[in-house]
């Protein structure tokens, strides 16, 4: 259910924007995801649609641009991939230390629009 509050946020922006450009029609959101979000891709399209009826972004779709877990060690500073279901226990592949920066994995942001 937290799809809901995030699509009206990309909403409000995509139809923010197209008024500011004269956009007479969106057709497609593409949108950046990190894999930790819990965002699901299904939902976040029904959400869209039932929030956009009656726009110009009605029978707009959401592509999705799935990012890495990416973290960086802050003893060695190197970054490193993870996949979801390794994250417990997780150490620097490099140096063995714990001390981690999460760098992105959580972020949803609007990459660009195709638009009419």
């Amino acid at each position: 259910m937290h799809e809901l509050p995030v699509m009206k946020s990309i909403l409000d922006i995509v139809l923010q924007q197209a008024r500011i450009h004269n956009v007479r029609s969106v057709r497609a959101v593409h949108l950046e995801v990190g894999r930790l979000s819990d965002l699901e891709e299904e939902w976040m399209q029904r959400y869209f649609d039932y929030l956009s009826k009656d726009t110009i972004a009605q029978e707009a779709k959401i592509k999705i641009q799935w990012n890495p877990i990416v973290f960086r060690c802050e003893a060695c500073v190197k970054s490193f991939d993870v996949e979801r279901e390794n994250l417990r226990d997780l150490v620097c592949p490099f140096c063995g230390r714990k001390s981690l920066l999460l760098v992105s994995g959580r972020e949803y942001r609007i990459k660009n629009l195709e638009v009419v």
